[in-house]
């Protein structure tokens, strides 16, 4: 009597496919990443010029960064934003603020104007100024 003996043989998967499988799973990953990184980051903060009126009784520092603390919540943090105070030719500081901050401060008393910082460069073409 002769017996046979059934094996259940089944091919091994190629690499090829173990490589697409791993890619996909990393793609899926990276995309729902960026979706949530998309969700969850704030707004970035830019240096604007804040114009405001010129203070009667206080000194212009002073004006400026408690403007400064009534949108950004302490002394601490309106002096860490607070990049520079104009105080001859106009009155105002700039500082890193975010579009919500602009918009908040803009609201302030004795706010007039934010406007963005801008690096502006002086033309150097053959009509220059010497």
């Amino acid at each position: 009597m002769i017996t046979h003996t059934h094996f259940n043989h089944r091919p091994n998967p190629s690499p090829s496919i173990f490589l697409l499988f791993f890619a996909l799973l990393l793609l899926n990953s990276i995309a729902m990443s960026d979706s949530a990184d998309s969700r969850s980051s704030a707004p970035e903060a830019s240096v604007q010029i804040v114009y405001t009126e010129k203070p009667q009784d206080e000194e212009p520092e002073a004006y400026h960064i408690r403007t400064l603390s009534a949108v950004l919540g302490s002394e601490e943090a309106a002096k860490e934003a607070l990049l520079y105070s104009y105080k001859s030719a106009a009155s105002g500081f700039s500082a890193k603020l975010t579009p919500e901050q602009v918009a908040e401060i803009s609201k302030q008393p004795g706010v007039v104007q934010v406007v963005p910082s801008r690096k502006l460069e002086l033309h150097s073409g053959p009509n220059r100024l010497q």
